[in-house]
């Protein structure tokens, strides 16, 4: 065991004295379907003893531990209950989890995003259980009279060895509810773990599976209005007039009006992203009679002043320019090939790169592209709202609950401590619902109307208003010497109207000669993070080049990164490179013997890439068949390392979307423009993978090397995007520069 001084999350650990009594600390009526029927596990405990701000056990045993995230499909939901479970030394069995109440006094960072829950989670998650065990010891041996160092847990049960005595958890939970917090636990080591590195199902499947209320277009309450509302139908317009007469009389409609969702000059968060700020809403007693009364308003538009200001962004202000007029995608492309034939902005630069390329026998320039992506999330945004003189109420599901509580508070003109946001489990998000305006436009809108009500959008909402992926543009060029040797590197990325430049990460500290720029080009069109921000479109794009090199240099694709990764590890260039190159190497070297790569199979094409990003290391092989002229994936094997593998089944689960997820959008999707509307606007013309088209198999192995924890929501997703490329180019001898790679071609899986 490691013994650790209790320094995290220290009010998480503070009782109040009327819980030591028993009964539910907080109240989850509307969550009540997250537990377990007695038929499935246990009986309920008549009381509860809560132990600290993650736990409470009742007098039976039965233990509920809190789960801090909001849940997007990455199962944290059963995975961070799991770290606590396994220090309490609890058996899982006896174990009921509830989703946490926002509460950033008693959980920290309490966001889903960035592929960090778990990362972040782990030191406190590993104290809550282990301090509620050392509270359950003390008081055992307080009952016995018997020194705290004689006395053993295991699976839910205390143990004196010296005197016989056992009693399980229950047993002792009022008394070590009334224990002063220990000032130092003992953690785990790994070789005593019993809960982490098994597989655990997830808590909520037999809920999802059964169409049991869960999500946010489940909840329900009394007397709750539907609304819904008019978007503008492209970037670069405003509202300029409504009719509403024809909707306000039709049945169901309770009214219609204008809401602005900010004020000028209000202050925001860094996630209140917004496409379109004033809004024509409807508001009624069903969905379906709000559908129709929003097709009968009339609205006139009229263009957008551009503007420049400075925005919040992560504590810090950032600007950001909003011109007018009405954009187009070709528009947006030839900028972006302007701007990448200009001078951009020196990120990083190693060495004497512009001398390096001089002196070149031979140079490789290729550019590669990307459109604008939507996230799709299958529940569209929705949120309830139900705003009081005194408190506002909201549910729902957001990634970022914490700074929507601010966004809320500032907005309604209430203190933060009468805002109360609940989550729901989400069906989706991909980062798209890290930005909530639709929650503040709910509060607004309950606020106006002084009554409950649910705010949906429609897909359609949800597919042409933003937020998307960037859309990029990347140029590499590679400068070698007469016998083949890489002398120079030069990356050179920008987006609208973002870059997705990491200048800091590999091939950065393996080549002696490295420059990286960067630029953008400014635009209307609201954007934001989608699933591995950046990464999405620079690792396949990286990793078609490095394929590309490789072949130009006469080697193995594989040894030719190991190669570089090697210098990085014995001579690093630079000191700011932002990866460990012996972990880098190990997932290569791993993808290298699982997939059997080299061994040549008769009729399969195989591609490979690998990338770092949200401290996860990724390589993947991709197998490919050709059939009457069309790509079919029959395999994708991927080596993962993630530090220590919290919940196995779920880890291979997440791995295997992001790879699915990462395929269907390179090859099919695509948010184009014409005179500022979006040409896509619901799933027959927005084009995602279909089942038939995923891979036959994916394989998933994970390096064993018990470092902490890091994620799994992203990294999977980006480099799989360049074995794809690398895979076709092998089946039909055409390199892929431009996303989305196989819009006019059938792929069969």
């Amino acid at each position: 065991m490691t013994l650790v001084k209790i320094s995290h999350g220290r009010r998480s650990f503070i009782k109040s004295s009327a819980l030591a009594g028993g009964g539910m600390m907080i109240g989850f009526s509307w969550l009540a379907s997250c537990k377990p029927t007695p038929e499935q596990l246990l009986s309920m405990p008549k009381e509860w003893f809560n132990i600290n701000g993650f736990l409470k056990i009742g007098e039976n045993g039965v233990v509920t531990i809190m789960s801090p995230n909001p849940e997007i499909g990455q199962n944290v939901k059963t995975s961070m209950p799991m770290i606590v479970a396994e220090e309490l030394d609890v058996d899982w069995k006896y174990v009921i989890v509830e989703q946490a109440p926002l509460d950033t006094s008693i959980f920290t960072r309490q966001i889903a995003g960035g592929s960090q829950s778990i990362r972040h989670g782990w030191e406190g998650l590993r104290m809550a259980g282990a301090t509620a065990r050392q509270m359950l010891v003390e008081a055992a041996a307080k009952a016995w009279g018997v020194p705290v160092s004689e006395i053993t847990t295991e699976a839910s049960k205390i143990h004196h060895k010296n005197s016989g005595k056992s009693a399980g958890y229950g047993e002792m939970a009022s008394a070590a509810a009334n224990i002063e917090v220990p000032k130092e636990v003992k953690l785990k080591d790994i070789s005593e773990y019993k809960i982490i590195g098994t597989s655990k199902n997830n808590v909520d499947g037999q809920k999802i599976v059964t169409g049991k209320p869960l999500y946010g277009l489940d909840y329900k309450k009394e007397g709750m209005l539907i609304a819904m509302i008019v978007h503008p139908p492209a970037f670069g317009l405003k509202l300029k007039s409504f009719d509403d007469t024809t909707a306000k009389s039709m049945p169901g409609i309770k009214d219609v009006f204008k809401i602005n969702v900010y004020k000028e000059g209000e202050e925001t968060q860094w996630c209140d992203t917004i496409s379109f700020n004033e809004l024509v809403v409807v508001v009624g007693n069903t969905t379906w009679e709000v559908m129709n009364a929003k097709k009968a308003i009339t609205c006139e538009w009229e263009q957008i002043n551009g503007n420049e200001k400075e925005v919040p962004f992560f504590g810090k202000t950032k600007k950001v320019s909003t011109p007018s007029g009405l954009e187009n995608s070709s528009d947006h492309l030839a900028k972006m090939i302007a701007a990448s034939k200009s001078a951009g902005t020196i990120v990083r630069k190693d060495g004497d790169p512009e001398t390096a390329f001089k002196k070149a026998t031979t140079i490789l320039e290729r550019s590669y592209t990307a459109p604008f992506l939507a996230h799709s999330p299958l529940e569209p945004m929705n949120f309830f709202a139900h705003v009081t003189a005194e408190k506002a109420e909201l549910v729902g599901p957001i990634q970022t609950p914490e700074f929507m509580e601010k966004s809320a508070s500032a907005r309604l003109g209430l203190p933060i401590e009468k805002i109360d946001i609940q989550m729901t489990r989400m069906g989706g998000g991909f980062g798209r619902r890290l930005y909530g305006h639709f929650v503040v436009e709910a509060a607004v809108i309950s606020q106006k109307m002084n009554t409950p009500i649910k705010l949906i959008y429609t897909r359609e909402d949800d597919m042409t208003t933003g937020i998307y992926r960037p859309a990029y543009h990347a140029t590499y060029r590679a400068a070698l010497d007469e016998n083949k040797n890489l002398i120079a590197f030069h990356v050179k990325t920008g987006g609208v109207p973002e870059s997705s430049l990491s200048a800091n990460r590999f091939p950065a500290g393996a080549i002696d000669n490295y420059l990286a720029e960067e630029w953008t080009v400014v635009s209307n069109v609201s954007v934001g993070a989608f699933r591995a921000p950046g990464s999405n479109f620079i690792a396949g794009a990286e990793q078609s080049f490095l394929d590309e090199l490789a072949e130009a240099m006469g080697k193995d694709p594989i040894d030719m990164r190991l190669e570089l990764l090697e210098k990085a590890k014995t001579s690093p260039v630079g000191k700011d490179n932002d990866y460990e190159a012996e972990r880098y190497a190990g997932v290569l070297q791993l993808i290298k013997e699982k997939s059997g790569w080299g061994k040549e199979s008769s009729g399969l094409h195989r591609g490979v890439a690998a990338y770092f990003c949200h401290n996860t290391y990724v390589a993947q092989v991709l197998d490919i068949e050709m059939k009457d002229n069309t790509p079919v994936i029959r395999k994708v094997t991927a080596a993962v390392d993630c530090g220590l593998v919290i919940n196995p089944v779920a880890a291979t689960n997440l791995s295997e979307g992001g790879i699915v997820d990462g395929l269907g959008h390179s090859m099919f999707s695509a948010i184009t423009l014409k005179d500022g509307a979006p040409q896509q606007n619901n799933f027959n013309t927005y084009r995602l993978i279909r089942h038939i088209e995923a891979p036959k198999e994916i394989e998933v192995h994970f390096v064993d090397n018990k470092k902490d924890p890091t994620g799994l929501g992203e990294p999977l997703n980006p480099p799989v995007i360049g074995a794809m490329a690398n895979a076709l180019y092998k089946a039909t001898g055409k390199r892929y520069y431009d996303q989305p790679f196989l819009v006019d071609t059938k792929l069969m899986g």
